[in-house]
């Protein structure tokens, strides 16, 4: 398998993050992967954002929980971008997407546009949430899924194969090579995050993992280089 990068909110480092302008901008790049978050509005719509709430990447405040789909449109998400709804990243791009979602009702809701769209072939889901990503797995024949997680031992390899995760997605900061060979053991496939330096890059080439999520499109353009 090729090295994959894998786009972190679009090309967050350059674009403002999980927005319709960074992930075209993912997509021009050449990156193997765009990674993007799910939140559910007030009103049930799967908009693209990171936290739970709105106060960082917009000029609004509050929880996305307590806000309409049409009051969130109304933000201004960075260089006058607006918060997209999931629909709409895939209508912009045709590069493959990792979905995150951050609880089992996104996974349910999620799970209705991915089998309405026959979508299991070119979206996979993550989450923290062990639960989440059982209830994708649940809802749509053949997805595939990866549990992530930032601090962890080698119980996130047993963890990720209870819940059917073909993929672990792990912080490069507390990675060792225990993990990778648990991990490989298991037969899951290994992705760092996040990988925004040639030192970073260097590492994770040298673990032998297949992939990488960047802030920076350039590590797509040196990562075939590095080993």
């Amino acid at each position: 398998m090729n090295f994959l990068t894998i786009g972190h909110r679009g090309v967050m480092g350059v674009e403002p993050e999980n927005t319709l302008r960074s992930f075209v901008a993912a997509q021009q790049a050449g990156l193997d992967v765009i990674e993007l978050d799910l939140h559910l509005s007030k009103d049930g719509a799967l908009v693209v954002m990171h936290d739970t709430d709105v106060d960082r990447t917009t000029d609004g405040t509050g929880p996305i929980a307590d806000k309409t789909l049409s009051e969130l449109r109304a933000l201004d998400a960075g260089r006058g971008e607006r918060v997209p709804v999931f629909e709409e990243v895939l209508d912009a791009v045709r590069t493959p997407l990792q979905a995150e979602i951050k609880d089992v009702a996104a996974a349910r809701a999620l799970a209705e546009v991915m089998n309405d769209r026959d979508l299991a072939p070119r979206v996979e889901v993550s989450s923290f949430h062990d639960d989440a990503v059982a209830e994708i797995a649940r809802l749509v024949p053949g997805v595939r899924t990866a549990l992530i997680a930032s601090r962890y031992g080698t119980d996130i390899v047993d963890r990720a194969v209870e819940v059917g995760a073909a993929t672990v997605c792990l912080n490069i900061r507390r990675l060792t090579l225990e993990v990778v060979e648990r991990a490989r053991k298991a037969d899951l496939r290994i992705i760092g995050w996040v990988v925004n330096t040639q030192d970073h890059l260097r590492l994770v080439r040298a673990l032998g993992l297949d992939g990488a999520t960047t802030d920076y499109p350039e590590i797509k353009r040196t990562g075939r280089f590095t080993a």
